[in-house]
């Protein structure tokens, strides 16, 4: 298939993913969010084990919890699907969610006014917990002057809806791209702005650092601007509570690091120091993680 064919057949397939989007998108707005919530975990519950992200999930469970039996994965599996499931669904109905104060309540609140009133910057850091977009919503609610990163969807269509979507609660979003996007990121922290990344997926020539005992190849943004600029590593996490669209976004301590004058070893120590951050959160939660990205080199999923 020739350039102009290939770039054709993308047009349509970006087209078609985009209509189902919004037709998804239309269709979770018209019920309520409790009722969409589950229906989605019902949806991924069923279809979830036919994909091949399924397999994914149970190599990474039993790759952080090998002494667990078959019976005890198969439930985590079960839950984790109902988890994600749940997260698709209330997508649309974020800014409903954020706008109704019995949805959402923030631990440790008093930091994020603390840093939205000068005691910032800070780097936010955290991972896929539960529906994570709320922690963003969180920041921004606070008043907190924060470029918010994400890794912009290959369907440019697509792309565009999620951020009108995260519009509605007042989230804009940065992509950060290579060299040009940390220059950007660094420029925004030197202007007394925070930065807030995700730091629990697979970043190829990252930080080779320990996650559950298996060495995780882990982006060392986070370690590097906190060094760079002498401020903290502020982590947060998202529960849900119970089995609808009620959340707690918590605050948690922050973590310093220590400047020794080894920059490379300085770094590595702070990404070891949010791996140990990552791993407590999912140890305590472990149903509430995003199991379907393979986090750990490509070897470790091979039969």
């Amino acid at each position: 298939m020739d350039t102009s064919n290939q770039s054709y057949v993308s047009n349509w397939i970006w087209m078609l993913e985009a209509a189902l989007f919004r037709v998804v998108s239309t269709v979770t707005r018209l019920v309520p969010i409790d009722s969409a919530s589950n229906c989605g975990a019902a949806l991924f519950r069923m279809l979830g084990p036919l994909t091949p992200a399924h397999r994914v999930a149970e190599r990474n469970l039993r790759l952080v919890f090998p002494e667990t039996d078959s019976a005890e994965i198969n439930q985590h599996l079960r839950a984790q699907w109902s988890e994600l499931g749940r997260t698709a669904a209330e997508y649309t109905n974020l800014d409903r969610i954020v706008a109704d104060p019995g949805r959402v309540e923030v631990e440790g609140a008093e930091r994020l006014a603390a840093i939205a009133a000068g005691a910032g910057p800070v780097v936010f850091i955290s991972g896929h917990f539960s529906n994570f977009e709320l922690m963003p919503a969180a920041i921004i609610q606070a008043g907190v002057n924060c470029q918010i990163t994400y890794r912009a969807m290959n369907n440019p269509l697509v792309d565009q809806m999620v951020r009108e979507n995260r519009f509605r609660y007042g989230v804009r979003l940065f992509a950060p791209k290579g060299l040009d996007g940390a220059r950007e990121l660094m420029r925004g922290l030197g202007r007394g702005e925070s930065v807030a990344l995700m730091n629990d997926q697979k970043f190829n020539g990252g930080v080779a650092a320990p996650l559950f005992g298996h060495t995780a190849h882990t982006a060392p943004g986070p370690a590097t601007f906190a060094l760079r600029f002498g401020i903290p590593i502020q982590p947060m996490s998202v529960q849900r509570i119970g089995d609808q669209a009620r959340f707690k976004v918590i605050v948690h301590d922050p973590i310093h690091l220590v400047d020794t004058g080894d920059r490379d070893a300085d770094i590595e120590a702070g990404v070891r120091r949010i791996n140990a951050f990552i791993e407590e959160r999912v140890r305590a939660r472990p149903d509430e993680w995003f199991w379907v990205h393979k986090r750990w080199p490509g070897e470790m999923y091979r039969d």
